[in-house]
């Protein structure tokens, strides 16, 4: 059994190929032959992707159109279902060979390769392996623990990929148990949005969806490597482009699918000899941490753009009516903008003045825009500034609430969204916690709950006691990576449901288990008849999604079943929820939500089929603003200063980047390869800029190690790291999520949203 396919001298070598084309069908057609799986069985399945009457993708969270292409997919989702539809087994006869202290010497992609978990299993330490044990006892035991359990004690995480169902009824279940501990992995990723948007235009949400796509005149794209986490979304950015739209792009590396794409959809374009599509107009590598200064400075360009047509007698820049009606705040923000200088914005953002005045030109003669962003925002200390910046930015000329124009969060996981829609938050606020009560007889708990990084300080702790999870790999996603796993084994109690081996399965708690379960894109049958489940794309629609293919075991329950056949050992005569119905009918567990939820999922049992699915009503998109003052909010940030408490010392002090290569999604590890940035043989590199290692003494291939910078007491170190020259601006480096995340202090996050600061964490760099 191979530990890992790394080899010791990774290679590096740019790679100077388009997005997708003919590279992106190698790397699919070669995991199918991985997986073992027939071209025609993934074809068959694949041409089902994203489709009305199929399944929507596992993997990322980008929309999915009335009208879809005839391969509604892209390399990852691909990959993605590949990785589910494997014919390999993770069962009885691997868990007897091998024991947990034995696994934990692989890495995350040998763990996960060996296939598709087949039965329930229960930790024995006395033999250091999982036995099988089941369903029966398993709920029963996992029951009484949790009954044991102080409820305030007990965390209920989801992952973002279980259905609206499923979520919505986990989160009750918890609810009734007694604890609002329901985090998920909005908490490590767009936490920022969420807590920074409503403050600003009332809605947690985009505001855009993929017709205003085809109306846009410019667009932006903030901190998002496209081409990896959400390639579908090149499709309307090609489209643009093809028709003039400028494209405006900041991020601190030169990622591929916002430079050069090539649709593998097009015969034409596979045929022709040509590079690709341009899909930036302007490619600007911005400092990790420094598009607050580059926001500012396009501001203030519009500001300067205005002041002369107001001169002159000209049409106005701003959207003066707009901002008199619709918006409060301004003046502060057009003192802070003016205020700062351009020597200031420059130093910060590592743009110069004429780089931003240009961008402020362009932005002023387009009328509608659309703003696009990812967690090169918001994994920052000052994320939730960081999105507000972006959506002063658009409320200056007006463009949200009308079409072709909004502001674009592009989520990750396939359903993170919609987990938050119906409940899944620790945050009683956003909660209908009356109607819930009312609904079910019983008195939720009304005290905040603990998000990520609160429930990883209560395991550290200790006050954290029982750890559930619906999906994910929660330890190997977290930061403090180091001190979570050593406090991970005083729990008394982890269930882990899962359809794949990763790490945190391997770091069991006093009583564990392990419980798998179908994926989504096998069919679920139950009582009625085949089931078929929701999800919310990124863009606030709302679709639905049946599997098809076989279930890779007979012994796989569905999330909803699982969820209540804990419930029913757990919490059973607490509340008036027709657990066994709800399971036989999913339909029924649609209404329920929409008894909860009447404005978002208003008549959903008859829409949530429709081709292209069907949009939320967000009172932001027809300037309805519910916010404290009932405008669209100018938001102002204090400052540029990335991490104003953590001190450097001089020279040797760099801020990491952590990435994602194109051979993930997520903790999910492919393979070795990062075929778009020409990284080849290792996960375990750094990218650093040619004068950064001239002036620190390195060369290619060095071997170093990195330690965080933090006055904390705390050693944080990761070894044997091999250096590489590649293009990221000065002060900055990039290594790979998620082995990097021992690296990121626990404390290291966004101030108000705690979303981990993992795109600006101090580190040294030192020879091996």
């Amino acid at each position: 059994m191979q530990r890992s396919e790394r080899t010791s001298e990774p290679v590096v070598k740019e790679y100077h190929h388009p997005t997708g084309g003919w590279g992106s069908l190698k790397s699919v057609a070669r995991y199918a032959f991985r997986e073992k799986l027939a071209l025609s069985t993934i074809w068959q399945t694949l041409w089902r992707q994203n489709k009305p009457g199929g399944f929507m993708c596992v993997s990322c969270s980008w929309a999915k159109p009335a009208e879809p292409h005839p391969a509604e997919f892209c390399e990852n989702g691909a990959k993605a279902t590949i990785w589910e539809q494997t014919k390999k087994r993770c069962d009885r006869a691997f868990f007897a060979k091998h024991t947990l202290t034995e696994l934990l010497g692989w890495d995350d992609h040998a763990l996960e390769k060996q296939g598709r978990l087949t039965t329930p299993m229960r930790y024995d330490s006395s033999l250091d392996q999982y036995v099988p044990v089941t369903w029966e006892a398993a709920f029963k035991e996992i029951g009484a623990e949790l009954q044991a359990l102080d409820p305030k004690s007990v965390v209920f995480y989801a992952s973002g990929r279980a259905s609206l169902e499923a979520s919505h009824m986990y989160q009750l279940f918890a609810r009734i148990y007694g604890s609002n501990n329901l985090p998920d992995s909005s908490n490590m990723c767009h936490e920022s949005t969420s807590v920074g948007l409503p403050q600003s235009i009332g809605v947690p949400v985009g505001t855009v969806t993929l017709a205003d796509f085809e109306e846009c005149d410019m667009m932006f794209f903030f901190g998002h490597n496209t081409g990896t986490n959400a390639p579908r979304l090149l499709h309307p950015v090609q489209d643009a482009r093809k028709r003039g739209v400028p494209v405006v792009t900041f991020n601190p590396l030169p990622e591929r699918g916002l430079m050069r794409f090539k649709n593998p959809q097009s015969p034409v374009e596979m045929l022709s000899p040509d590079s690709g599509t341009k899909m930036s107009s302007e490619y600007f590598q911005v400092k990790g941490g420094g598009d607050l200064a580059a926001m500012t400075g396009i501001a203030k360009a519009v500001l300067a753009l205005d002041d002369a047509a107001k001169s002159a007698g000209r049409e106005r820049v701003l959207d003066v009516d707009f901002i008199a009606e619709h918006c409060h705040g301004f003046d502060e923000f057009e003192a802070f903008v003016r205020r700062h200088e351009w020597s200031d914005i420059e130093r910060c953002s590592g743009l110069s003045r004429a780089e931003l005045e240009d961008v402020g030109r362009v932005y002023a003669r387009s009328k509608k825009v659309i703003a696009n962003y990812g967690m090169g925002l918001t994994q920052h200390r000052h994320g939730v500034k960081n999105v507000q910046m972006l959506v002063n930015l658009l409320l200056m000329r007006g463009n949200i609430g009308k079409p072709g124009a909004g502001i674009s969060p592009i989520r990750g996981h396939s359903n993170v969204q919609g987990q938050r829609t119906v409940g899944i938050s620790e945050k009683p606020k956003l909660v209908p916690l009356d109607k819930l009560a009312q609904l079910y007889r019983f008195e939720p708990p009304r005290e905040k709950g603990l998000d990520t990084v609160e429930a990883c300080e209560g395991i550290i702790g200790g006050s954290v006691k029982g750890f559930v999870a619906l999906g994910g790999n929660f330890i190997r996603a977290v930061p403090e990576t180091q001190k979570m796993e050593e406090s991970w084994r005083r729990l008394r109690l982890s269930v882990q449901i899962a359809t794949k081996l990763n790490r945190n399965h391997l770091i069991p708690g006093e009583v564990t288990y392990l419980l798998p379960c179908l994926g989504r894109i096998e069919r679920d049958d139950q009582a009625s008849g085949p089931q078929t489940v929701s999800i919310e794309d990124s863009t606030a629609c709302i679709h639905g999604s049946k599997g098809w293919r076989p279930p890779a075991s007979p012994e796989l329950l569905s999330e909803p079943k699982i969820v209540a056949e804990l419930a029913k050992a757990t919490v059973a005569g607490k509340a008036d929820v027709p657990w066994d119905a709800w399971v036989a009918d999913y339909a029924l567990v649609r209404d329920a939500i929409e008894r909860a939820y009447p404005d978002d999922f208003r008549d959903f049992n008859k829409r949530f089929l429709t081709p292209g699915g069907f949009h939320r009503d967000l009172a932001a998109c027809k300037r309805v603003w519910k916010t404290d003052t009932g405008k669209a909010n100018f938001l102002t940030p204090e400052s540029f200063d990335v991490d104003p408490d953590i001190h450097t010392d001089g020279m040797n002090v760099l801020k990491l980047i952590t990435l994602r290569s194109n051979d993930q999604f997520n903790t999910t590890v492919y393979g070795y390869d990062d075929r778009l940035r020409g990284v080849h043989g290792s996960r375990l590199v750094l990218l650093m800029n040619e004068a950064d290692m001239d002036r620190l003494g390195f060369e290619d291939q060095d071997l170093v190690s990195v330690e965080t910078h933090a006055d904390d007491g705390v050693e944080r170190r990761m070894e044997n790291l091999r250096v590489h020259k590649f293009s990221i601006p000065k002060g900055n480096v990039g290594g790979y999520y998620p082995e990097l995340n021992r690296l990121i202090p626990l404390w290291h996050h966004e101030k108000e949203a705690h979303v981990p600061a993992a795109k600006s964490v101090p580190v040294r760099i030192l020879r091996a």
